[in-house]
């Protein structure tokens, strides 16, 4: 789809069943690989895929190693181009976009929360919450920013650096710099990989929280099951495929489907 300035894309018309207004991000026929075709060693990542995403809800993406689901977020998110299909994120095409639009769909629609934390280390926590506002330029909701900040617990922490914060209580500080700018979607990539259980709890509970109480649309992708259990919709790929498509799943259901599908022995997988 063709763009219509240098600065602001053009909305798309949404694909045959979609949500409507619901519907905040959906891919359309995505296809991506890696490699040289005429050297045979080309790679199928995604294998004509199209999905969509619906407004308010936690979605957790599952797969073996090689499956697609990290490359299926990763192209949802612009950081990395599909070979062909189409990508959309508030009826913007993310998969036409330059570089410097790129950029401005970041800061105004997406949100990111990395299973690393990538926080400034020399910045306190209220300044790495604060950070991504800062630089775009954007005026501070101190209202909204008191609220994220109780919601993850952290009044106590504000003035304290990430070296002398825990593992989940850095995770939460980045969970609240994500939704800080109120994106329309918040994507994040095994954000509880680093975390022990109770601190992946704290996270995991505030993830479903932001999503059934605050509207915040979330696509998680996470090789636990237990982790998964939280979200709202369940998808399973392999192969560059979704497999499973699955609403509000118990913690056993998702383990059945990996267990029939043998794939519990090695769910820690990144595509």
């Amino acid at each position: 789809m063709a763009l219509h300035s240098s600065t602001t894309p053009a909305a798309a018309p949404r694909p045959s069943g979609a949500h409507g207004d619901n519907t905040v991000a959906w891919a359309d026929d995505l296809v991506k690989t890696y490699g040289d075709a005429g050297s045979g060693t080309q790679v199928t990542a995604l294998d004509h895929l199209s999905v969509e995403f619906t407004r308010g809800r936690m979605t957790a993406i599952m797969g073996p190693s090689g499956s697609g689901k990290s490359t299926l977020m990763h192209c949802m998110a612009g950081l990395d181009r599909p070979t062909s299909g189409r990508v959309f994120v508030e009826g913007l095409e993310v998969s036409a976009m330059n570089q410097r639009q790129l950029t401005e769909l970041r800061r105004n629609q997406i949100g990111f929360i990395f299973q690393s934390f990538n926080l400034v280390p020399t910045l306190s926590a209220e300044e790495n919450i604060l950070l991504p506002l800062q630089i775009a330029g954007k005026p501070i909701d101190r209202d909204w920013f008191d609220e994220i900040v109780d919601v993850v617990g952290l009044r106590q922490r504000l003035d304290h650096r990430p070296s002398q914060l825990s593992g989940g209580q850095q995770q939460r500080v980045a969970c609240a710099r994500a939704l800080m700018a109120r994106p329309s979607v918040i994507f994040a990539d095994e954000p509880t990989g680093n975390l022990d259980s109770k601190s992946s709890a704290q996270v995991l509970q505030f993830l479903q929280d932001s999503a059934r109480n605050r509207g915040q649309s979330i696509v998680m992708v996470t090789h636990d099951p237990r982790a998964a259990s939280y979200a709202d919709r369940v998808l399973v790929l392999a192969d560059g495929h979704i497999t499973q498509d699955m609403d509000h799943p118990s913690y056993r259901q998702i383990l059945d489907v990996f267990a029939d599908d043998d794939q519990t022995a090695s769910p820690d997988m990144e595509a």
